[in-house]
C-alpha cells in the first residue's frame, strides 16, 4: 500500500448536517458543511426530513468539496464515510452514496465511527500542536457525552459516559424550557456571557465514577422555572442572562470536574475537548483553566472541526487507511455502534 501520497474524500451524514471533505496526507484541502434549516420550525431534528435533505444536498456538497480542493475523482485514494452512530435514515444516505461512488471508481472504502472522528479531529494537520499519548478527551455533543482515554489513535477506552441525556441535549432542552428557539445551546452561551453564573444554584446529579447523568438536572431546571414563573410571569425575560449563566455554569462544572478527576487518576498530561458542545465558550475557557491549574496541556480543535463535519471523518479515515483497515461493501450503517479498537501491532 502506497502511504506516501494519500487523498481521502470523506462524507458525513449522521444527523442534520450534510458534509464532504478532502484531505491530503493529513491536511484538509476542503471542508464543506450544509446545515439543514428545515428543523428549526419543529424545535428539533425530524429524522425523515433530515434523510430527505441529505439526498438533495449530498451530490452538490461533494462536488463543491472536490472543486475547492482542486482534485478530481481520479485523484482520490480512498473514500471514507460515517458508518454510525446516528440517525439510521441519514446514515444510509451517506453510506449508500459512498459505497456507490467507491464501486464506480474502484476505490477502497473506509468506514468511520462518528465519535472517534470527533476525537481524532485533534490530529488534523494545523498550526495547533497535536496531543501526545496518553491523551484524555471529553467528547460532548447533542447525543453523546464521554470521557475517553487514548493510548494510540484507535487504542481507546471509554472511561465514562452519560446514562441518559447528553450535555448538548441538556443545553438544548433547557433552552426550550426558556422559550428560546432551536438550537438553543448556542443561545444559552450567548446570554450567559452577560449573566451571573452563581445567581441560581442547581443540584449536581449523582453518577458513579466518570459517568454522567443530566436528566435530573433538566427536571430541576424545569421545576425551578415553573415555580418562579408562577410567582412572576416575567421572571424568564427579566432574568434570562442570569438563568442561562447559572445553567451553563452547572453543566460545564459537572463536565470538567469528571474530566479533571480522570486525568489525575490516570496521570495524563494532555486533555482535550471534542464534539459540538466543544464550541461552548465557557467549556473552552474552563478546560484551559483546568490544564493551567494542573500544569497540563489543553487541546481544543478549531470551531469548524467541533460541530459535525467531514474533516474529522477524513482524518479518521486517513489514519485507518494507513493501518490497512479497509471497509467492505457489505458494511451496514448502524444507529448504535461500538468503538473500533485496535493498535498498530
Amino acid at each position: 500500500m502506497n502511504t506516501e501520497s494519500i487523498t481521502i474524500l470523506a462524507i458525513e451524514s449522521s444527523c442534520d448536517d450534510t458534509a464532504a471533505s478532502v484531505l491530503h496526507n493529513g491536511k484538509i484541502l476542503a471542508n464543506i458543511v450544509c446545515t439543514q434549516q428545515v428543523h428549526i420550525n419543529y424545535g428539533g431534528v425530524v429524522p425523515e426530513l433530515a434523510s430527505r435533505a441529505h439526498q438533495q444536498q449530498i451530490v452538490p456538497v461533494v462536488h463543491e468539496a472536490l472543486k475547492k480542493a482542486q482534485v478530481t475523482f481520479q485523484d482520490i485514494t480512498a473514500i471514507a464515510y460515517t458508518q454510525g452512530p446516528g440517525l439510521l435514515g441519514s446514515l444510509l444516505v451517506g453510506s449508500s452514496f459512498a459505497k456507490g461512488l467507491a464501486l464506480a471508481l474502484n476505490k477502497p472504502l473506509v468506514s468511520v465511527h462518528h465519535m472517534q472522528g470527533h476525537i481524532l479531529s485533534h490530529f488534523i494537520h494545523s498550526e495547533n500542536p497535536t496531543p501526545a499519548f496518553p491523551f484524555i478527551c471529553l467528547t460532548v455533543s447533542g447525543g453523546h457525552t464521554q470521557i475517553v482515554l487514548l493510548k494510540d489513535y484507535f487504542d481507546m477506552v471509554i472511561l465514562g459516559e452519560t446514562f441518559d441525556d447528553a450535555a448538548g441535549e441538556a443545553f438544548d432542552k433547557s433552552a426550550k424550557l426558556l422559550g428560546l428557539p432551536y438550537p438553543g445551546g448556542p443561545l444559552i452561551d450567548k446570554f450567559a456571557k452577560n449573566g451571573n453564573p452563581l445567581k441560581f444554584l442547581f443540584p449536581t446529579p449523582k453518577a458513579e465514577g466518570y459517568n454522567f447523568s443530566f436528566s435530573g438536572l433538566k427536571t430541576s431546571i424545569l421545576n425551578f422555572v415553573q415555580k418562579e414563573v408562577q410567582k412572576n410571569p416575567n421572571f424568564i425575560t427579566e432574568n434570562i442572562t442570569d438563568i442561562c449563566a447559572s445553567i451553563q455554569h452547572k453543566i460545564v462544572t459537572i463536565l470538567l470536574d469528571k474530566l479533571e478527576k480522570a486525568a489525575q487518576h490516570y496521570g495524563v498530561q494532555h486533555i482535550g475537548l471534542a464534539g459540538g458542545v466543544a464550541a461552548n465558550s465557557a467549556l473552552r475557557k474552563g478546560i484551559e483553566n483546568v490544564a493551567q491549574k494542573n500544569h497540563w496541556t489543553a487541546h481544543i480543535p478549531p470551531f469548524e472541526f467541533c460541530t459535525d463535519n467531514a474533516a474529522m471523518i477524513a482524518i479518521a479515515g486517513y489514519l485507518k487507511y494507513k493501518l490497512g483497515k479497509i471497509g467492505q461493501q457489505s458494511d451496514s450503517a448502524q444507529a448504535r455502534m461500538d468503538f473500533d479498537i485496535f493498535t498498530h501491532s
